[in-house]
């Protein structure tokens, strides 16, 4: 038996990080859209995310600190296992 996380456990963790950045930084009524897309397939981690939110901060620099708390996430997750 493996103790390391399920695929489940591993999109969950990336995608409550990356929303949890999003939503610390905006409002969530000031959030027009927004989409946080995390597969975990063979080992490798894919996360992307969308949002249209207002100028300030700026929308893709968040959006880009969602997907490096992602990672991190999953690396602390694994790190926990190991």
């Amino acid at each position: 038996m493996s103790d390391e996380p399920t695929d489940e456990a591993v999109v969950e963790a990336a995608s409550d990080a990356a929303e949890g950045v999003v939503l610390s930084r905006y409002k969530q009524s000031d959030v027009t859209d927004m989409d946080v897309t995390v597969r975990f397939e063979s080992g490798t981690l894919d996360v992307d995310v969308y949002l249209n939110a207002p100028e300030d901060p700026d929308p893709e620099a968040v959006a880009r600190e969602a997907v490096e708390a992602a990672e991190r996430a999953v690396d602390e997750l694994f790190g926990a296992s190991a």
